[in-house]
């Protein structure tokens, strides 16, 4: 349990810095997810259309275990027109590692819709994202969270 603490007090160190170090081009969020898992998240647009993101959780379902996903995200903002701010619709792929009695490796397949306000420098989301473990054994989960993220 010792190991947990400090992979996570580290992995947390890191996307601070990492957030410090892109504030300066308005690219970077930092915020909070709350569900299964709940956690930090951090999030890197790449593009006007895609992003990646990395999140440190920790699930309280069955065995209570920490998890850390990374995805590449791609946004869509034409399918809901909102009067202000934007509406987009993501999907992506990614990985994500639960570290437990048994570390388990997974691909996950995120969907997820965003907030983003207009004149204020934050979103808000929800997102589900089923995973397939394929280590140690193949099985099927469903992650789900809702959260905010401020932009630097």
């Amino acid at each position: 349990m010792k190991k947990v603490r400090i992979i996570m007090i580290v992995l947390l160190m890191v996307i601070l810095v990492a957030g410090q170090v892109q504030a300066q081009q308005k690219k970077v969020g930092l915020g909070i997810i709350l569900g299964e898992p709940t956690g930090l998240i951090l999030k890197y647009w790449s593009t006007n259309t895609t992003a990646f993101d990395v999140a440190t959780s920790w699930s309280f379902a069955g065995e209570d275990s920490f998890h850390i996903h990374a995805d590449y995200l791609f946004h869509s903002f034409d399918l809901f027109k909102v009067e202000k701010g934007k509406l987009p619709v993501y999907y992506g792929i990614g990985a994500r590692l639960s570290l437990q009695n048994q570390a388990r490796f997974g691909i996950r397949i995120p969907v997820g819709l965003s907030y983003m306000f207009d004149k204020a420098p934050f979103d808000i989301f929800m997102e589900i994202g089923p995973v397939m473990d394929v280590v140690p054994a193949t099985e099927f989960h469903v992650m789900g969270f809702v959260g905010f993220r401020y932009y630097f």
